[in-house]
């Protein structure tokens, strides 16, 4: 009759512990660094796991005033390239904790 309270009790300790990992997680997000290149690393762009551009890096040999939108589209492509990376990193980082608490490595969080 009351083995169904223990369950309860341990699956709410479960979602607390996930839950603290996750802010720790998120924290931990923003510490975490990407870095994104274009050009043959002559553009470069530095993003958090979480996605947010911190630095961007431009190879003075670029500064053509000719070439104005080929710089342009190396920028774009640096910081792209840094998204993208940003959004797998955080993917991994997601899918350790989920594979930690025994839930499927597939599972998407947060709820």
């Amino acid at each position: 009759m009351f083995k169904g309270m223990g369950d309860m009790a341990k699956m709410m300790q479960t979602a607390k512990d996930m839950q603290e990992k996750m802010g720790a997680l998120q924290d931990e997000m923003n510490n975490i660094t990407v870095v994104g290149e274009s050009g043959a690393g002559l553009v470069k762009a530095t993003a958090t796991a979480k996605g947010e551009l911190t630095a961007l890096e431009i190879d003075p040999s670029i500064f053509h005033p000719d070439e104005k939108e080929v710089v342009e589209d190396l920028i774009l492509a640096a910081i792209k390239d840094a998204q993208t990376k940003a959004a797998e990193r955080s993917q991994r980082e997601m899918s350790k904790l989920t594979e930690g608490l025994g839930l499927p490595a597939d599972m998407k969080l947060p709820f």
